[in-house]
């Protein structure tokens, strides 16, 4: 299992703080703790700020907010990658914490939420760390073996990779599982490890 401390060595170890619980907050995952999300949502996670619109006012300060009250908020940490690389930043204005402390944060409040690894992976990806998201990928299948997306994933980036056996075994569970894109399968074709029937 990877957890926070092998994270850490891959990363770096920047001082990440507590995780407080507040009243109206929790696990994004909850249907329990969503019952307030519309309320944060509505003053700090707009349409505006979600899209990082020239009209979002404060969005990183907003994102922060909102990361704060529900840590593992996968559209606002999906946001706050997005920001962090369109201002080129560790930390973007605003905010509290560096983009990597947002989901080191996330996953030490829910270490079994998948898709918090999901939008890892992918923003460590944009930002150049394949190594890293690979981990995070795999991690992510771990936690949620079922999930034909993360399979998928774990295929392109193993294809990346040249690991061409492995990806054909993710591939047959993304596409077992109903997946749809044909990316992936077409990517083992062309490299001469997808024969049609497979």
């Amino acid at each position: 299992m990877i957890d926070a401390i092998l994270l850490l060595a891959v990363l770096g170890a920047p001082d990440c703080g507590e995780i407080r619980q507040y009243a109206i907050g929790g696990d994004y995952t909850s249907a329990k703790d969503r019952r307030n999300l519309a309320l944060v949502e509505a003053f700090h996670f707009t349409p505006d700020i979600e899209a990082i619109r020239r009209t979002a006012i404060r969005p990183g300060e907003n994102i922060a907010t909102t990361l704060e009250h529900y840590p593992n908020h996968h559209r606002a940490l999906a946001a706050m990658a997005r920001l962090g690389q369109r201002e080129a930043a560790a930390k973007v204005n605003g905010a509290a914490y560096t983009v990597d402390c947002y989901f080191e944060r996330a996953m030490r409040y829910r270490p079994d939420d998948a898709k918090v690894r999901v939008v890892f992976s992918s923003h460590l990806l944009e930002t150049g760390r394949a190594d890293a998201a690979l981990l995070q990928m795999r991690e992510a299948v771990r936690i949620d073996p079922l999930d034909p997306a993360s399979h998928y994933n774990l295929g392109i980036l193993l294809v990346m990779r040249g690991d061409f056996a492995e990806a054909k075994l993710h591939a047959r569970q993304a596409y077992e599982r109903g997946f749809p894109l044909p990316a992936l399968k077409n990517k083992l074709l062309e490299a001469g490890h997808w024969k049609d029937g497979d």
